[in-house]
């Protein structure tokens, strides 16, 4: 790619020897059209040096970008009804249930610090604040953010 000089045109068997993906392709061919250079594909009868080549390839490129737009939504969809049913994505938290409880005991006796109740249960002091966080009557407050006072 780094040889290609303006008026050359690069020649591929077929699209996938150029491209990862589709959209991978048409970046790389729009890329040798700003260098000034043509794109050719021999199994696909794709010549971008001619005006019907260029609208062949640009129309495979806007089918690419409406399948992408399409399984984004789906997947947007697809997430918003797990919602709807109570379900929610990540990893399920370390502190819940019975140890949750245990923290918060542990919290509000004040005998550890927050750092020593973590590595009682075996957890970041960080996960031990963001569990109590989350609490509807939560017992701890939100710390100043750094360097705002």
């Amino acid at each position: 790619m780094d040889q290609v000089r303006p008026g050359d045109t690069l020649v591929v068997w077929r699209l996938d020897r150029l491209g990862r993906s589709l959209k991978h392709l048409v970046e790389t061919v729009t890329g040798l059209a700003d260098r000034g250079a043509g794109f050719r594909s021999l199994q696909e009868n794709i010549d971008t040096t001619s005006t019907g080549g260029r609208l062949v390839f640009h129309v495979f490129a806007a089918l690419a970008e409406f399948e992408r737009d399409l399984i984004s939504d789906r997947t947007r969809a697809g997430l918003d009804a797990a919602r709807a049913r109570g379900r929610t994505g990540g990893r399920p938290s370390l502190l819940a249930g019975d140890i949750l409880r245990t923290a918060r005991r542990l919290y509000e006796q004040r005998e550890l610090s927050v750092e020593g109740i973590g590595k009682v249960l075996g957890v970041s002091r960080t996960t031990v604040y963001r569990a109590l966080r989350q609490l509807p009557d939560s017992p701890v407050g939100r710390p100043p953010r750094p360097g705002k006072g």
